[in-house]
């Protein structure tokens, strides 16, 4: 699909008129280079022209006549401005393109537990509560398993959406429901969730960001709408309800987990897939690496250290002193 943003970012066929101060043919000739850039790049990246005056420090006015061609004072002194931006740009893409793109998805035997989990929320419906730690693959596997199923939702949740409106509206959002009513945010979300023949599961994610009400309306939308709940975070999810009886209908929130899955380190094979999906076959490196991946943050750091290692290298292998280098670099341990 055509995106309409791109269709803003075609170059003037008309030249500026040269004569006079900063307007030399010199100066025309460069705008014509520097305007084709900002257009590609504003194309690339869906800006619009208010983003872009915005990110060169020009006014939006200015910009404006400027990409036009239609400027009445120096292109020279407005040249220099977007050279310099452009050169940062092209910098800032030059530093990305050093740095290897992480493996794409791969499953491994965490990964299967957590689909299995999540499917069976989703087909019953029940409520799966998934603690995972930290580097462990959990978002990644949520959303491969969003991407390839239908009716599947993810709402990610942060200490600025613990209350139940916060929760709500983020929910909301992953949803696609819009509703600027509050009283009324609980029951669209729930008729955009209700099954009516789909197999529909809402997965929280980070829900260990949440408040004790929030959860306990969480357990609301299972309730009224039959759709399948996924609370995914860290271990104090299922703790708050198995160490403390107080707090809002703790009885009704445990009496419908239908499944758990706690996994606190990862299994060797998980390690091993990682190394392989990096495609690292130096058996000192995989030494080096299966250590990492048995530190907290697991998975994670492998990633983060071969992604590391990887722009280091600047192309050439990845050696096993490169992985210890980067390693070193990150300054995780002392």
């Amino acid at each position: 699909m055509t995106n309409p943003q791109n269709s803003i970012w075609t170059p003037p066929i008309a030249a500026p008129e040269e004569g006079g101060a900063g307007r030399s043919t010199g100066d025309i000739t460069e705008w014509r280079r520097l305007n084709m850039r900002v257009c590609q790049i504003g194309a690339a990246n869906n800006w619009s022209k208010a983003e872009a005056a915005r990110r060169i420090g020009m006014a939006e006015g200015t910009f404006h006549q400027w990409l036009s061609g239609s400027y009445a004072g120096r292109f020279d002194t407005m040249n220099t401005r977007v050279a310099q931006w452009l050169a940062a740009v092209e910098e800032m893409e030059g530093l990305a393109a050093s740095i290897p793109e992480s493996p794409p998805f791969f499953e491994t035997r965490t990964s299967a537990e957590i689909i299995n989990a999540l499917l069976y929320a989703q087909m019953l419906p029940e409520l799966a509560v998934i603690t995972v730690a930290a580097g462990m693959g959990k978002t990644v596997t949520c959303e491969h398993f969003r991407d390839s199923r239908p009716h599947v939702f993810i709402a990610t949740m942060s200490p600025n959406t613990r209350t139940v409106h916060g929760m709500l509206t983020e929910i909301a959002a992953a949803v696609g429901v819009v509703q600027h009513n509050p009283a009324k945010l609980h029951r669209a979300i729930g008729e955009r969730l209700q099954r009516n023949g789909r197999k529909t599961l809402l997965i929280v994610d980070e829900a260990q960001n949440l408040c004790d009400q929030a959860i306990d309306q969480v357990r609301g939308l299972l309730d009224q709408n039959r759709c399948g709940i996924a609370l995914v975070g860290n271990e104090e999810i299922y703790t708050r309800f198995t160490k403390r009886q107080d707090g809002p209908a703790y009885a009704q929130i445990k009496r419908r987990f239908g499944k758990r899955l706690r996994r606190a380190h990862p299994y060797p094979e998980d390690i091993e897939a990682s190394i392989d999906a990096w495609g690292v076959t130096d058996p000192a490196a995989r030494k080096l690496l299966t250590g990492i991946g048995n530190k907290p943050g697991a998975l994670g750091q492998i990633d983060k250290t071969m992604r590391l290692a990887g722009q280091m290298a600047a192309g050439a292998e990845i050696t096993e002193r490169l992985i210890r280098a980067a390693w070193s670099n990150r300054a995780v341990e002392d």
